[in-house]
């Protein structure tokens, strides 16, 4: 049974040492060459594993290290304080809740609002602790400059312009969700914190704050590898809206949150994507007789009214986009 164990935990860490670490430091060099090399890094990482880790990507320690604080700050506030921004409705700019409203959620608590632009949506946010807004909306506005970086070098790998999507970026919908797990149980085994789902939006950025994310991609076979939490590294991975718009020459990532026996967990995710009634189609250009069109236009806010018919039994809303080629 050891024997059985440890060949286990040996596959897991060479299947996580495979994730990709990419270096982005010469996304924005000037030399076509240089930047040529990283975009071929991101465009075999989004085909052969849809996600990957970036390094040297400008976001700042403090600035990382600040939002995991006034996350859990806010997280440890008195239950009335969070209760505050609790809310049935799915659509409000700011919201928390401890429970499932979205048939994935397993043992989280969590706030998700907007983000971009800052200023339009700073003043919805909590105001306990005292320095949440100053420490969140200094990592919001990194992550947004930091997605506009990124997927302009993810289009360029599918033979499109990288300033492709800059309009609709600049326009376009961030929602950062703070989740806050607890400590797992060593005698229960493996608990799932939040069930297998992929995101909408063209990417997501996520920070961690120690390990508990987990990955499957669509050649995996089912294996989850585990995400390790690389110090001053953050982890990238491609929405539903991403494998529309390439016509399935990408495919969004199914993931999953593990509770850590170790330590309670906070992980920031920041998606990023069209503006809420932008309605995202299959690139033009990546549409041709070998290539016909795959998938259906959608908004976020058709996502939106996908959730509550989405909780008993779980479907990616991009499968619903899918067009019968029969």
């Amino acid at each position: 049974m050891a024997r059985h164990h440890n060949h286990q935990q040996r596959g897991a860490a060479a299947a996580a040492a495979a994730l990709p670490v990419i270096n982005i430091g010469r996304l924005g060099d000037k030399d076509p060459a240089a930047r040529a090399l990283v975009v071929q890094d991101i465009a075999r990482a989004c085909r052969d594993r849809g996600c990957f880790q970036v390094v040297n990507h400008g976001v700042s320690k403090s600035a990382m290290d600040g939002a995991l604080e006034a996350a859990s700050e806010f997280f440890d506030l008195p239950a009335e304080h969070k209760a505050a921004f609790a809310c049935d409705d799915i659509r409000s700019p700011v919201r928390y809740d401890t429970s499932s409203r979205d048939g994935i959620s397993k043992a989280r608590s969590f706030l998700k609002h907007y983000a971009n632009p800052l200023h339009h949506w700073v003043d919805d946010w909590p105001t306990q602790p005292a320095t949440y807004r100053k420490k969140m909306g200094t990592y919001a506005v990194e992550m947004q400059r930091l997605s506009v970086q990124l997927i302009g070098a993810i289009v360029q790998g599918l033979g499109l312009d990288p300033m492709y999507l800059q309009e609709k970026l600049g326009a376009g919908l961030q929602f950062i969700a703070l989740n806050n797990y607890p400590q797992g149980s060593s005698r229960a085994g493996d608990t799932v914190g939040l069930a297998p789902h992929s995101d909408i939006g063209f990417i997501t950025i996520l920070l961690q704050s120690s390990p508990g994310l987990e990955v499957t991609h669509h050649d995996d076979g089912g294996v989850w590898t585990p995400v390790p939490a690389i110090p001053g590294a953050l982890h990238v991975h491609l929405g539903d809206h991403l494998e529309v718009l390439s016509n399935g020459r990408l495919r969004s990532l199914l993931h999953r949150a593990i509770l850590n026996t170790d330590e309670a967990r906070i992980s920031i995710a920041s998606i990023h994507g069209a503006a809420m009634d932008e309605k995202v189609g299959c690139a033009d250009e990546l549409v041709d007789e070998q290539h016909p069109r795959m998938y259906r236009e959608s908004s976020f806010h058709d996502f939106l009214d996908f959730l509550p018919t989405n909780v008993k039994a779980y479907r990616r809303f991009v499968d619903t986009l899918k067009i019968d080629s029969a």
